[in-house]
């Protein structure tokens, strides 16, 4: 007589259920990028908010069994993850740049850019050791996350962070707050430079949208939860950074620089400015993605056409690759 099979017990660590998560997650063929690259990591970081602890203590806590309630959470997490396809940083309301925390919802898109990483170092070598910028702009600043880093980074600067949209306006105000920099970083609804006249800064910043129309037409579901306005960079990605190039020098103080991420657009931009000495920084990312340029070299461009309306708001859709 055959012995009857035992059941087998459902996962109730956090490990048992992270490695559940990330097959599911495989199988249901997900993007990443909005914080995480892969779906153990994906897992990892949704579980890490079921049990509202750091990140840091998860390894501790991996092979203890859960509360009914948080492995309930966990796996609701996980389920709305795969049948809405939303990123993970919309369902915590939580994104990192480096060390710093920031909120986000769908008002903007998710943070992530180059630029930090070349903050964490003071823009060094360009800047120099004791150079430290007193005013400093973050175009195109969405949750405002550039604006704030710049603003930890350099403690005695002013920080302006511009956006045309209202409503990533609100969820940078609320960062600004949590971060305790309103009496040194203002928020200010401009598209570009347009309400910014008179106004010089020793350092600009910008990571604008710059995804190609053809890439905008093809993107995950994942990327297609984000603004598309601070995505799509028009036929060939380079709408704004045009008018930046542009207009940057007559905002720029005599020895000011700008940065400007690009995406992987370098062959791009490189054609459509051949007069221009640019530098390209070394990032995680490769040497394609971010530009500098002090503002002599940006005074001999023509001034930019004048800009065309752009919408307000635009609901939803940046991208994995350029």
């Amino acid at each position: 007589m055959s012995r009857a099979s035992t059941p087998t017990a459902p996962p109730n660590t956090p490990r048992q259920l992270i490695a559940e998560a990330a097959r599911h997650f495989r199988s249901a063929r997900l993007a990443y990028g909005h914080g995480t690259l892969n779906a153990d990591d994906e897992a990892a970081w949704l579980m890490v908010h079921a049990l509202g602890c750091p990140f840091e203590d998860l390894a501790a806590r991996l092979d203890q069994p859960l509360p009914a309630n948080i492995a309930r959470r966990a796996q609701q997490l996980f389920a709305r993850r795969i049948s809405e396809r939303i990123p993970a940083a919309y369902l915590t309301h939580e994104a990192w740049l480096g060390e710093y925390r920031f909120y986000v919802d769908e008002r903007v898109i998710v943070p992530r850019s180059y630029i930090a990483e070349l903050l964490q170092s003071r823009l060094q070598p360009w800047l120099k050791p004791r150079q430290s910028p007193q005013t400093i702009l973050d175009l195109c600043t969405g949750s405002g996350c550039l604006a704030i880093v710049a603003a930890h980074t350099f403690p005695r600067a002013q920080v302006d962070g511009v956006d045309i949209s209202s409503p990533a306006l609100a969820v940078a105000r609320r960062n600004v707050r949590e971060h305790r920099l309103t009496q040194r970083l203002q928020l200010i609804r401009s598209d570009l430079f347009t309400s910014l006249a008179g106004r010089r800064y020793d350092l600009i910043l910008s990571n604008p949208p710059y995804v190609r129309e053809p890439v905008m037409r093809t993107l995950p579901a994942e990327y297609r939860k984000e603004p598309a306005l601070a995505l799509h960079g028009g036929t060939d990605g380079l709408d704004l950074v045009r008018r930046i190039l542009a207009e940057a020098a007559a905002h720029l103080t005599p020895q000011g620089w700008l940065v400007l991420e690009v995406g992987h657009n370098r062959a791009r931009v490189e054609r459509a400015f051949p007069e221009l000495p640019m530098i390209w920084a070394e990032t995680s990312g490769g040497d394609d993605c971010v530009l500098l340029l002090q503002r002599a070299a940006l005074a001999a461009l023509p001034s930019a056409p004048a800009p065309k309306p752009r919408p307000a708001v635009v609901r939803r859709r940046r991208t994995p690759a350029q």
